[in-house]
Formats: C-alpha cells, sequence, structure tokens
C-alpha cells in the first residue's frame, strides 16, 4: 500500500534486475576500431545514448505507473495491458509489435561487440585463432558471430527470461565496477613498466635493435645506438652523487605516496563491500546492522579523504598516450560508481550469482589450460611507461 511498497531495498533490486537495458552502450566502445576519432567520437557518442535512453525509460516507467496501479500490471506485459484496461486495443496492438522489433534489435546489438571480444582475446592468445579470423570482403569476424549466435540461442531456448536478466545484470555490473576501480588504480598507483609482446617490439623496432646489441661490442662505433635500447629496458645508474641522492628521496617520497594511495583505494573497496552488505542486510537485528554500517564507513570515508588530499600520479598522463578522454572528478565519481553498483550486486538473487559463478569457474579453465601457456604477453620485454610511450609515438605505433 502506498508510495514505495517494497522500500527502497525493492526499488534497487528491481534496479539491478532490469539494468541489462543499458548493456547495449557498451557495444559502442567496442567498435572502437571503426570510429574515426575516438578519442572524441566515442565518449560523445555513449554519453548522448545513454542521457536520451535513460529519459525515455524514465518516462515510460511514469506514464505507465500513472494509467495502472503496480499491483494490477500484467508482470508479462505491462505496457500492452495498461493500455487494454482503458479500452485503447489499438494502442496495445502497436506497443506489442514495438516490443517484438525491439527484441530483434536488441539481439543484433547484443551480438555486435561479443565476436569482436572474442577476436581481440584471440589476437592475445586467450582463445584459439580461430575466433580472430576476419573476412576479407567485409572486415567482420563471421566466425566468431556464428559460434557467439548460436550459444546466444542456446541460452535463450533452455532459460528463463528472468535467469537470463539477472545473469546479464551481475555480469555488465560487475564488469563496471570493475572499471571504475581501475580508473582509481591508474590515476594513484599506475603500473611503472608496461609489458611488451613480440608483435609490439617489432613494431617499435625493438627485436632489431635487441639482436644488434647482442652481437656487438661494447666498444665497437655503435655504442651510441645501443644506448638508446639499454635506456630503454633498464635505468642507468646516475654518475653525480649528490643527484643520485637526490633521486633516491625522490623515489622514497614517491613510493610512500604510492603505498598510501593504494592502501586508501582498498580501504574504500573494502568500505562499500561491509557499507552495502550491511544495509541490504535488513533481516538482521538493528544494532548489528548500524554496526556494521558504521565500520563501512568508517573504512569508505577516510578512504576517500586520503584519496583526495594526495597527489595524483604524475605518469597517469604518459599511459596510454595523452589527449585522450579522461574520466571526470576522481575519485568523487568512481567511487560513486563502485557504492552504487555494488549495493546493486548484492541486491540481486543469490541464483544469479551462482550462474555467474559456473560462467566464471568456465572462463577460469579455460584461462588456466589454453591461455595462461599461449597468450601473447609470455614472452614480452618490460618498458619504463615514458620511454615505451614515446617510443610508440616516434614509431607511429598504436596500441
Amino acid at each position: 500500500d502506498g508510495y514505495f511498497p517494497y522500500g527502497v531495498n525493492g526499488v534497487l533490486a528491481g534496479s539491478a534486475t532490469v539494468f541489462f537495458a543499458y548493456i547495449g552502450f557498451d557495444t559502442v566502445a567496442s567498435t572502437a576500431e571503426e570510429v574515426k576519432n575516438p578519442q572524441r567520437d566515442l565518449p560523445l557518442g555513449i554519453g548522448a545514448a545513454l542521457s536520451i535512453c535513460c529519459f525515455l525509460y524514465m518516462m515510460v516507467a511514469v506514464v505507465i505507473v500513472g494509467i495502472v496501479p503496480y499491483f494490477a500490471m500484467d508482470p508479462d506485459t505491462p505496457i500492452s495491458s495498461a493500455f487494454a484496461k482503458h479500452g485503447m486495443q489499438w494502442a496495445m496492438y502497436v506497443v506489442t509489435s514495438g516490443a517484438v522489433l525491439a527484441l530483434c534489435s536488441t539481439l543484433m546489438g547484443s551480438l555486435l561487440p561479443q565476436p569482436r571480444i572474442l577476436m581481440a582475446m584471440a589476437r592475445d592468445g586467450l582463445l584459439p585463432s580461430f575466433f580472430s579470423d576476419v573476412n576479407k570482403q567485409t572486415q567482420v569476424p563471421v566466425k566468431g558471430t556464428v559460434v557467439a549466435g548460436i550459444c546466444a540461442a542456446a541460452l535463450a531456448f533452455f532459460m528463463d527470461v528472468s535467469q537470463l536478466a539477472g545473469m546479464v545484470s551481475v555480469g555488465t555490473l560487475l564488469a563496471f565496477t570493475i572499471v571504475a576501480v581501475s580508473i582509481l588504480i591508474l590515476r594513484y598507483v599506475p603500473p611503472e613498466e608496461v609489458p611488451l609482446s613480440s608483435s609490439q617490439r617489432e613494431s617499435m623496432g625493438l627485436n632489431q635493435e635487441y639482436d644488434e646489441e647482442k652481437g656487438r661490442d661494447p666498444l665497437g662505433d655503435e655504442i651510441r645506438d645501443t644506448s638508446q635500447i639499454k635506456d630503454l629496458i633498464v635505468t642507468e645508474p646516475m654518475k653525480d652523487p649528490l643527484l643520485e641522492k637526490k633521486q633516491y628521496k625522490g623515489t622514497m617520497d614517491e613510493m610512500k605516496r604510492r603505498k598510501i594511495a593504494a592502501f586508501s583505494i582498498g580501504s574504500v573497496c573494502l568500505g562499500v563491500l561491509v557499507l552495502t552488505a550491511s544495509a541490504s542486510a535488513t533481516w538482521l537485528p538493528f544494532l548489528p546492522l548500524c554496526i556494521g554500517c558504521i565500520v563501512g564507513g568508517v573504512l569508505l570515508i577516510p578512504g576517500l579523504v586520503v584519496l583526495c588530499w594526495i597527489d595524483q600520479d604524475d605518469g597517469r598522463h604518459s599511459f596510454g598516450h595523452s589527449g585522450g578522454f579522461m574520466c571526470p572528478f576522481v575519485p568523487f565519481l568512481p567511487v560513486v560508481c563502485i557504492l552504487i553498483n555494488t549495493y546493486l550486486l548484492i541486491n540481486l538473487g543469490g541464483d544469479a550469482w551462482l550462474r555467474v559463478g559456473i560462467w566464471l569457474l568456465i572462463g577460469i579453465l579455460v584461462y588456466i589450460f589454453y591461455g595462461r601457456t599461449r597468450s601473447s604477453l609470455v614472452d614480452v620485454v618490460y618498458a619504463p611507461v615514458a620511454k615505451a610511450d614515446a617510443r610508440r609515438s616516434s614509431s607511429g605505433f598504436m596500441s
């Protein structure tokens, strides 16, 4: 009875269940190779499409709830039955036809990114090369599209829609949460070295230089060229003791900042988990529920304050290529994203988590028995981030 009959947790549980409606927006990001100016066009496309669709979703929900009370709706066909109850039969047929067409478009949109994800994983050696084959005429991964379509059709045939919705929502929310955590890591504690696979070394011209360096005399005439690759792979010691001492002090300060940042990120993630789990456990007595929320807040708020107080890493702009889109309002926006997504994930049913856990177990087994030994990162050379990025820019290599 009344407004919010199931409370805030009920609303959030429903939101988590239908979160799969926002899956299509990551399709834009998976087509980055086909965009002329991805650094500018991808953020604009995702933001504009997300804003328009979210506004339409909310307006439809407002209209339907205003026409028919929630308890009088048909759970299978809520929109068309709402018009039918008011004698608008023509609207019922229009809505039903639109729903069928929308399902077809959703299936097409969902099948677009998955073959490209499989293609990227196959290029890295994590999956068989079968998925990386591209049609010579259309430049489309036809084989991966066929396999993904068959698997999707089999799941849709044997599983209920609500079960699939729960699985897809868990996977989407989990991916978005990992992205938010990765933003904090790349801004505050980015890796100091990046791996360069054999193909990347060839594109950057490192293999030839490395082979020539091994065959040359250290006192030869071409020692100047070999010093470049040595300077790329290892850091040469400084001869001036004063400069060396100054650099050592700066290194110690940077190491201290990275440790504080890493500890703060871990505190934020742990605090979010404790806070959301406690707030969702409405079956607990009041005192334990309050204690859990307080502990989660104590872990979350100080970690967020420390991240706001300390400086971000100076090399964050060198990780990848500068000039691209960067997440605004760091660390507030990623932390809020982690908080909301984790709360939605906890409110999803245990059955959905069980099914997703089975899929994750299958993926782990594939990686252990196939991808781990065939990955393109098995034989790599690690290079400092800034110098590897400068080398990519000079050689025209784009990752």
